[in-house]
């Protein structure tokens, strides 16, 4: 006999139902801790030819000499495997000129995107805000992009409320730095955030909120911005 009895569609629907209720859980997650908490241990798949830059390849040798420093509090930096050279980003800064990643060559960059609807994005604020107040100078920028899409003012005032004072204001509210970084296997939700030698090539990526305040953070960039020195 077929399940067609009332008991068998019984059975269907609430199959269907707790198959509802599990995603609907894992939406109400990534709208509490951010995608990318959800999305963290990802594969690259970034191809080779995305990226596979000659010039990237001492961003790689960097990448693997400051590895062990990817601990504690930045444990879930994923340092390069592979040479990158990250896509030309755009965005605005607080005075409304186009801006984009090239503006930084020279100096080691912590490019951050966040959103004033992502709870970590918002909790990591003032740790990214410390650590431009204690590295940051002509050797190291911490590059913090707003991608909200409809309140302009909204990040702003948020930013003003818990006292961030020392990052300069970015912003891209088209979201399409998001979106480039997302072709390229680069994030998978927000907050996400890139180490980027002053090449511009790719040193390390996080998805996820990082303490970037703590020694542990603070050790990782010294290296980077020493080593990104020493390689010219």
């Amino acid at each position: 006999m077929s399940d067609a009895s009332p008991s068998g569609f019984g059975k269907k629907r609430l199959t269907l139902i707790v198959a509802a209720c599990l995603a609907g859980g894992l939406v109400g997650l990534a709208g509490v801790y951010g995608i990318a908490a959800l999305t963290r241990n990802a594969p690259d798949k970034v191809a080779q030819s995305a990226g596979g830059d000659v010039n990237c390849q001492p961003a790689v040798t960097l990448a693997k000499t400051i590895a062990p420093l990817a601990r504690g509090e930045v444990a879930a930096v994923n340092v390069a495997k592979s040479p990158l050279m990250l896509p030309v980003l755009s965005f605005e800064d607080g005075n409304g000129s186009r801006k984009s990643l090239a503006d930084f060559r020279g100096r080691t960059v912590l490019l951050n995107l966040w959103a004033t609807w992502c709870v970590p994005c918002r909790k990591e604020m003032p740790a990214l805000d410390a650590l431009e107040q204690k590295l940051g100078g002509p050797d190291f920028q911490v590059v913090a992009v707003n991608i909200d899409t409809r309140d302009p003012d909204k990040p702003r005032s948020f930013l003003k409320e818990i006292g961030v004072g020392k990052l300069a204001y970015f912003a891209d509210a088209s979201a399409k730095a998001f979106q480039d970084l997302k072709a390229i296997g680069r994030a998978f939700g927000m907050p996400t955030t890139l180490l980027v030698d002053p090449k511009g090539c790719e040193i390390g990526t996080i998805a996820g909120p990082a303490e970037w305040a703590s020694g542990d953070a603070v050790k990782l960039i010294e290296a980077a911005v020493k080593g990104s020195k020493a390689g010219g």
